[in-house]
């Protein structure tokens, strides 16, 4: 089974896919942040200083190695996130710019290169759209049901989390990939995707999401320009 974790900004996939492997044995796979990227890519910039067509670039980054990840993981995977996610970002920033965040609530202005930059991403759609279909025998779906976490890493807004949330599922639909809807606490959702894929356990629940908090404690959650340092 190849699942893909989805989900927008803040909505639990990290979490609920640590924990899923650590519930079924089945392995988890996952791409680096933007923000684990930067300081090899773009080295002394911050990701809110990035252009668009730097953002492309980290985005493209992002794609090779889930791609190269999941080719490792033959027999199966859970994957956090998936390739479909970094497109539907960029596509959505078209709308509300670059680096969204509450103050914007209305459309950006299409500029020529606005109309540009989004015929490239249509086109880098056809790609990552393409992997999925071939790639993900599923998704399983976090909708959005906690505030967007706090902590400087997330330079997006509700209403960015909201549209992206529409383009992935609309993405996913138009494309024949099938996903189930799956919320609730971290607890409820494995115990839902564990009985609609029908998945053997092989530690308790609470064991699992025991392992997951100790492994997201250990995270590096330095910014980009500590990173560097």
């Amino acid at each position: 089974m190849k699942l893909a974790i989805s989900g927008t900004y803040s909505s639990g996939k990290t979490t609920t896919s640590i924990a899923l492997s650590h519930l079924t044995g089945i392995p988890r796979t996952h791409a680096k942040t933007m923000r684990e990227i930067l300081p090899e890519a773009l080295p002394g910039k911050r990701l809110e200083d990035c252009t668009a067509a730097e953002l492309i670039q980290l985005g493209i980054r992002r794609y090779a190695e889930r791609a190269v990840h999941e080719s490792h993981l033959p027999n199966g995977f859970i994957s956090d996130g998936s390739s479909i996610h970094e497109w539907v970002y960029g596509k959505v920033r078209m709308s509300v710019g670059i680096h969204p965040d509450d103050s914007v609530e209305i459309d950006v202005e299409r500029t020529a290169e606005m109309r540009f930059f989004e015929d490239v991403l249509d086109n880098l759609g056809a790609v990552v759209k393409q992997h999925a279909q071939r790639t993900y025998d599923a998704f399983a779906h976090l909708p959005i049901e906690f505030p967007l976490v706090a902590d400087g890493h997330r330079p997006v807004s509700e209403r960015f989390r909201r549209l992206s949330e529409d383009v992935l599922l609309t993405t996913l639909r138009e494309h024949g990939i099938p996903y189930h809807i799956v919320g609730g606490s971290v607890t409820e959702r494995l115990r839902t995707i564990v009985g609609i894929f029908g998945f053997d356990t092989v530690m308790p629940v609470d064991e699992a999401i025991a392992r997951t908090d100790r492994e997201l404690a250990a995270m590096n959650v330095a910014d980009e320009i500590a990173r560097s340092g």
